[in-house]
């Protein structure tokens, strides 16, 4: 018994698969694959038919039967065909049935009506499969292209000939949305911020998609993952962008409902000996203005409890303990980072992301070479540009979220006290969060001092 196999991929559309996804059994496979535009050529399907006329195989496989033609009377031309030698047809991913080989005449000639009639079912399936793939050719190339996708155009844009227009009256208000999430790191705050002034409601997902969409940072992001970057005019520049990156990776490392919180050590401080996060108290005392602020477990389990804390002696320790350990950390870290590569990417873009990066490029400048000289086609080309593209705009994406500035230089600001003390808490609050993971009360019997966790 002989069985064969025919695959006819689109790499528009999908990533060939490999020969051995038909098994062991299979004693040959023929492939047609490539980006095409209809007619699509299949020259070893061709062959297959001329095989099948000289010593034709026992069975056939195919995923589906629409790989067999571009239209239904082709693919039921060529069913024909490979059927008239004796050859069985199985769709291993359609409920068609295989040719019947008995030889009793009803049950031939019964078994013949059913695959009719199952071919007579699929031809609608078949139909609307092909009409799709066409569709989804043109969109495609309209990748390679670096057209938009098909549909509406995202909030804060319009539709242009090619390329995406701003929309006057929507991208201002886009605008303030980033400059509120920039100014206080909530996105509940910009969503309410948004309702309360332009009177536009919007889900708190939504203005999480808005701050990670690649559309408002000048770039097109398609269904398959792919983006291509510098496509229309964009309303988050690339530095504010990777700064919404970082907050938006630093606030899930926090407690919920702390990311805009109006003190700077909200969400930062646990005891060490209940492990329990410290939440901020308010206490005021009657007929008087005044309040004082401390520091108090959540759930704290130690026995006697955990007592609260003046949360102005712990920020006055905290502060000056950042003065004094963040200096000697940046300089011990700087001398790690030549033997700790994954370390580089606090203090700069990795070495590891650059090569990659100067690789994919010089990757891209060849392709129009290779198209001259005939050893690539132009489909082919357009199609690998925009894979690199795709993986350039990955690797630029990475490389921006890392801090972009020299730590060294930081922390001989940030050791000086004055320069925390003449921030706000607002201020504060953004550089505590920068550089501290986590702030430890440690208790000792008749005093306590802090320990602090910092993020590299």
């Amino acid at each position: 018994m002989r069985v064969v196999a025919y695959l006819c991929s689109n790499a528009l559309l999908e990533s060939v698969p490999a020969p051995t996804v038909w098994g062991d059994e299979v004693d040959e496979v023929y492939s047609d694959r490539g980006p095409w535009s209809p007619p699509i050529d299949r020259p070893n399907l061709r062959q297959l038919l001329q095989d099948a006329q000289v010593a034709p195989p026992d069975y056939v496989l195919v995923r589906r039967l629409e790989e067999l033609g571009d239209s239904l009377e082709t693919v039921a031309d060529r069913l024909a065909q490979l059927e008239g030698h004796g050859v069985t047809v199985i769709a291993t991913e359609q409920d068609y049935p295989p040719q019947n080989g008995a030889d009793n005449g009803t049950e031939t000639f019964s078994h013949a009506m059913t695959r009719h009639q199952s071919l007579w079912r699929l031809s609608a399936s078949i139909q609307r499969q092909q009409q799709r793939q066409r569709l989804q050719q043109g969109h495609a190339r309209n990748r390679l292209k670096a057209l938009p996708p098909p549909g509406k155009a995202p909030y804060g844009y319009r539709r242009g000939k090619d390329r995406y227009a701003l929309d006057r009256a929507a991208a201002p208000v886009v605008r303030d949305f980033f400059d509120h999430f920039l100014l206080f790191g909530s996105v509940r705050g910009a969503v309410r911020h948004m309702n309360a002034k332009y009177g536009k409601r919007i889900a708190v997902s939504t203005g999480h998609r808005w701050l990670t969409n690649p559309i408002y940072r000048g770039d097109l992001q398609y269904h398959d993952g792919g983006i291509i970057q510098n496509t229309h005019a964009p309303i988050l520049s690339r530095q504010e962008a990777a700064q919404v990156d970082r907050l938006l990776l630093r606030n899930r490392r926090l407690p919920p409902r702390t990311a805009s919180a109006p003190r700077s050590l909200a969400g930062l401080v646990v005891c060490q000996r209940c492990q329990s996060a410290m939440r901020i108290a308010r206490v005021t005392t009657p007929r008087q203005q005044r309040e004082y602020l401390y520091l108090r477990p959540a759930a704290c389990a130690a026995t006697p409890p955990c007592r609260a804390l003046p949360y102005q002696a712990v920020l006055e320790k905290t502060i000056t303990a950042i003065c004094q350990e963040l200096p000697q950390a940046v300089a011990a870290l700087m001398q790690a980072s030549p033997a700790a590569p994954e370390d580089a990417a606090v203090s700069g873009p990795s070495e590891c992301s650059a090569t990659d990066l100067a690789t994919k490029q010089s990757a891209l400048e060849q392709l129009p070479e290779l198209v001259t000289k005939g050893i690539l086609d132009q489909d082919t080309a357009d199609l690998r540009a925009y894979r690199l593209h795709s993986e350039i705009a990955q690797l630029r994406q990475q490389q921006a979220q890392q801090s972009p500035v020299n730590l060294q230089e930081l922390a001989q600001t940030v050791s000086i006290p004055q320069f925390w003390l003449d921030l706000s808490e607002a201020e504060r609050r953004f550089f505590f969060r920068e550089f501290i993971r986590q702030i430890q009360i440690v208790r000792e019997e008749a005093s306590w001092h802090i320990a602090l966790d910092f993020i590299f």
